[in-house]
């Protein structure tokens, strides 16, 4: 049950109005639509003792709906002011999701060492990046394969933020990790292998950090805004979702990119959505186009990986751009970010900024 409360409904009213359903054993979230007094408050949970009537005559409540969507705090029934959620990353104000500006992370798959992960971080500021992605606990499909330097990648990313203010995106694997990785990290990210690990979401939703939630490889829509459900009823609303690709029977790419689901998603939540163009792909080739394309269909942003010597990368080098390639990105998606009614934000250091690709 949604309730939508007069445009005159006073505070007192509206705790009133929580109150009685709290009473029924069933949960209230309120949002503010944007008007004076107009407040939309989601009933959360089993409502079978809750008496519609009597709660459509509570002073204040102009009417009540049902829930369109299985999800409900990540529905747009629930979107504050009417609009779209922004998620802010970091202490400054140097990055954002859902804002008008476009979200870029980029950064190295896996932190390999002090110096490249330096290297990488100082090359994509000067190119305009937001953010730095860089991968402390990895999950690989082969035991063998490398899976980071855990702790002290996160103490060198953590070095990486101080010295280029670039705020820091990494992966958790398991609740366990979620303190430590919080501690380090500005954005929690869980990856498409975990989408569907109902403690990790719920771990992640108790932490004061943002949570990058990627679609899982065989995911629909729905069951991915569920997972960014579980995050959020558990306490955080910052979550930022990422469409990586799906598995499909193609071969030339490592995923299939599904660009509809940018403009499905969009309509149906609040939340910011950005794109990994480089798992989606896993060509280093394909990457830019998919950017664009994403950022054309109206992603907030996207995430790719950047590596000084992509030949040498200790994991996914086929997919990663070089500092070079990076740089020529921007510049390519920035006309298309223009034509979308968005704008790169550009780096301190004047590389990239609004308006280059006149």
């Amino acid at each position: 049950m949604i309730i939508v409360t007069r445009m005159d409904a006073t505070i007192a009213m509206i705790d009133r109005i929580r109150e009685h359903v709290e009473a029924c054993g069933v949960r209230t979230y309120a949002v503010d639509q944007g008007h004076p007094g107009r407040v939309v408050i989601g009933c959360l949970g089993q409502s079978d003792g809750l008496c519609a009537s009597a709660v459509r005559d509570l002073p204040g409540v102009e009417h009540l709906t049902e829930w369109r969507t299985p999800y409900r705090l990540a529905s747009r029934a629930m979107a504050r002011n009417g609009g779209c959620t922004v998620v802010r990353i970091g202490d400054g104000e140097r990055a954002a999701a859902g804002g008008p500006e476009l979200l870029v992370i980029a950064g190295p798959c896996a932190v390999e060492g002090r110096q490249m992960l330096r290297e990488t971080a100082h090359a994509v500021r000067r190119a305009g990046a937001g953010a730095l992605r860089g991968g402390a606990f990895k999950p690989r499909t082969s035991p063998y394969a490398f899976r980071g330097l855990e702790r002290e990648a996160l103490l060198l990313l953590a070095e990486c933020r101080r010295d280029t203010g670039l705020p820091v995106v990494t992966e958790v694997l398991d609740p366990r990790q979620v303190e430590a990785v919080a501690e380090h990290a500005d954005v929690l990210q869980v990856g498409a292998r975990n989408m569907q690990n109902y403690p990790l979401l719920c771990e992640v939703g108790r932490v004061r950090r943002p949570v990058l939630l990627k679609r899982g490889m065989a995911a629909t829509l729905t069951e991915l805004l569920l997972a960014a459900e579980y995050v959020m009823t558990s306490g955080n609303p910052d979550v930022i979702l990422c469409e990586r690709g799906i598995r499909t029977f193609e071969t030339d790419t490592r995923n299939t990119l599904d660009v509809a689901a940018i403009p499905v998603l969009r309509r149906e939540t609040h939340l910011p959505v950005i794109v990994d163009p480089s798992h989606a792909a896993g060509r280093a080739d394909l990457v830019t186009p998919l950017a664009c394309a994403a950022v054309a269909a109206g992603a907030d942003g996207f995430i790719v990986e950047v590596h000084p010597r992509p030949e040498a990368a200790w994991s996914d080098g086929e997919q990663s751009l070089s500092p070079h390639q990076f740089a020529e990105l921007m510049t390519v998606v920035a006309p298309f970010a223009a034509a979308a009614g968005r704008r790169l934000s550009g780096s301190p250091d004047g590389a990239v900024r609004e308006g280059q690709a006149a």
